[in-house]
């Protein structure tokens, strides 16, 4: 009689999902955290810069008034497609020379239904997640209810994660 065994696949099935999970094992003192404090001010200046926390630029591309916003997504999709191809064609380290992998991942309806809820709050808001704090930081303070409401609704998502579609 054969024994039957279970296999624990929560890690293949976790690596196939969004979640993101910081492998290192490094540990640094607290100043090195400032560098993500500079990128994160100069990011923000290019978002004002750049008008694309602007309100009526948001309003004008789910209108499809103007080409403003989906030339600067369109050039951020550029980057991001030859900094990954440039990563794994010359085998690119972090600057602590650990490896940087890219995992496989499968599309499913989830993708689809998130993507639209997405873009429905980004329409009714005029904001996304990554141009929020330059909207407060530029004074527009009404945002803190968006930036309250995006982090409830990922908490949200982190309760009920289990039970959707993934």
């Amino acid at each position: 009689m054969q024994e039957k065994t279970t296999v624990n696949t929560d890690f293949e099935v976790r690596s196939l999902d969004t979640i993101c999970v910081n492998e290192s094992g490094l540990e640094h003192r607290w100043y090195h955290n400032l560098k993500y404090l500079l990128v994160g001010l100069l990011f923000g200046i290019v978002f004002v810069k750049s008008e694309v926390i602007s309100w009526f630029r948001i309003q004008e591309m789910f209108r499809l008034q103007s080409f403003h916003m989906y030339g600067i997504i369109g050039s951020a999709i550029a980057v991001g497609m030859l900094s990954v191809w440039l990563i794994k064609r010359f085998k690119i380290k972090t600057i602590y020379g650990e490896p940087i992998v890219f995992h496989s991942k499968s599309f499913n309806k989830g993708q689809v239904y998130g993507g639209l809820l997405f873009g429905f709050g980004w329409a009714l808001t005029g904001a996304c997640p990554g141009p929020l704090f330059a909207q407060i930081g530029t004074g527009a303070t009404v945002v803190v209810i968006t930036l309250l409401s995006a982090i409830a609704g990922t908490w949200i998502y982190g309760l009920v994660r289990e039970r959707l579609p993934h």
